[in-house]
């Protein structure tokens, strides 16, 4: 797999939640800036360092 997609919500709670679609990577935030770094470090955390070189991440809105 070389990517993959995020899905964003509002969480009802304030902020926002976002979840891989194809992988068990699951992160919030309570702005839009830090949830994307917030995904991009989940990815980072949820790989090890060679297969997560060649992913792209998409993170829809």
């Amino acid at each position: 797999m070389t990517e993959i997609v995020f899905f964003v919500e509002d969480d009802p709670d304030g902020g926002y939640t976002a979840r891989a679609l194809s992988e068990s990577i699951f992160t919030q935030a309570y702005d839009i800036e830090t949830l994307q770094e917030m995904v991009h470090d989940a990815v980072h955390c949820h790989f090890p360092n060679e297969q997560r070189c060649s992913k792209i991440i998409w993170i829809l809105l």
